[in-house]
């Protein structure tokens, strides 16, 4: 004979491990922190400021 299973319990573990998975997909897409996002968000300014200052003037061509 089979074994016998517990229906409910292995219903709620498997909903517990897509939950952890869909978490984990979460954190790969969501998951940078606020210091992570500030320090993108300088760097960007840092290389547009740069950009801008080495750029010729269209008039003087």
């Amino acid at each position: 004979m089979g074994e016998i299973v517990n229906l409910n319990k292995a219903r709620k573990t498997r909903d517990r491990t897509q939950a952890k998975v869909s978490a984990a997909n979460n954190r790969v897409v969501h998951g940078q922190t606020r210091l992570e996002r500030e320090a993108i968000a300088r760097e960007r300014e840092r290389t547009s400021r740069l950009l801008d200052g080495a750029r010729r003037d269209p008039d003087q061509s």
